[in-house]
């Protein structure tokens, strides 16, 4: 748990790395099981990867947690959403009455699912006048996000609800990477041409009043509480070396302040999912980061990281249950 910046800035100084020596181990695993080395492309890499953070040559998805953070926005005051905030609450309620898309994604690939309301009723700050956060409110949700993290968990899937958050992922994109506002900006829940505008004038507003912010304290001026909550979650996960595997915009414009913050501390998070929102490829290229699916989907919530947790199953059961050539009796492989 963190209660200021100085902590965090410790805990980056000197956080937990990847088990190099397994990976190396689960690398030449790879290379002697009958197929041709590389043949499996990406599913090779993603086992590997996991061995490396969960220290066993033989990667395990037993138990993953999936999170869904969410937040209100008082930026929806300058109507950047086409619908009302009530909306977050009752999307709150679906998820836990088992109604949404995550909660059939998450079945399907084994995921547990947590939904985590974070003061609801008490919208963050509208940005274009105040902060969004204070850093009271910034460390106290972010120490919730770090806490709904189960450490026993193999793998933990983040995702996220409010209304509104479009356009604060789109003001972090654009406050941790700069560039024009409208390559940032996308229609989120639905918004016509016209709607586009307006989140980009906000936005521009937004950086006018707080200026460009390349860290975490890009969260306290533009907001919200899932995005602290988020980073507070992939903090957590490091400090586990629990993989993590991030959704699609919302989620890792999330994560970029983190970046800004350091680019090292997001080495053991995959992206689920390229989302057909807006400014997420550019934001990928930014980070030096790869989606692993590319399916035209962008209703976030985390239904990315479920889907392409199908894949790192399929990955790992290649890499641990293949015969190699030796089991095999096939000589001179």
């Amino acid at each position: 748990m963190f209660k200021n910046f100085t902590e965090i800035s410790n805990f980056l100084k000197d956080m937990p790395q990847k088990h190099e020596a397994v990976e190396a181990r689960a690398l030449a695993r790879q290379n002697t099981l009958t197929k041709p080395p590389g043949a499996l492309g990406k599913l090779e890499e993603l086992a590997v990867f996991l061995a490396g953070w969960q220290g066993r040559e033989k990667p395990s998805l037993n138990k993953a947690q999936a999170l869904i953070f969410a937040g209100n926005h008082g930026i929806c005051a300058q109507g950047v959403n086409p619908f009302p905030q009530e909306v977050t609450r009752l999307m709150v309620a679906n998820f836990q009455a088992g109604g949404a898309a995550m909660n059939q994604l998450c079945e399907v690939s084994g995921a547990s699912l947590q939904i985590v309301p974070l003061h609801l009723d008490v919208p963050t700050q509208d940005f274009t006048h105040a902060p969004a956060l204070s850093e009271a409110a910034f460390f106290e949700a972010l120490g919730a996000g770090a806490k709904a993290v189960d450490i026993s968990a193999d793998i933990l899937l983040l995702g996220e609800m409010g209304i509104g958050n479009s356009t604060i992922s789109s003001a972090l994109a654009a406050s941790v990477f700069g560039g024009s506002v409208a390559d940032w900006v996308g229609a989120g829940t639905g918004s016509d041409a016209a709607g586009i505008a307006r989140k980009i004038a906000v936005i521009e507003a937004g950086l006018a009043t707080h200026g460009r912010r390349p860290d975490l304290t890009a969260i306290m001026a533009f907001g919200g509480r899932e995005q602290a909550a988020i980073c507070g979650a992939i903090l957590a996960a490091r400090a586990a070396r629990i993989p993590v595997l991030l959704d699609g915009f919302i989620c890792c414009a999330a994560a970029a302040p983190l970046y800004g913050q350091m680019p090292a501390v997001l080495a053991h998070c995959l992206v689920g999912h390229l989302s057909s929102e807006h400014g997420h490829r550019r934001l990928l290229d930014k980070m030096g980061m790869d989606a692993i699916l590319d399916m035209n989907m962008r209703l976030g919530e985390g239904t990315g990281a479920a889907l392409a947790l199908n894949i790192l199953r399929g990955a790992v059961a290649c890499h641990n249950q293949m015969a190699t050539f030796e089991d095999a009796g096939i000589a001179g492989a």
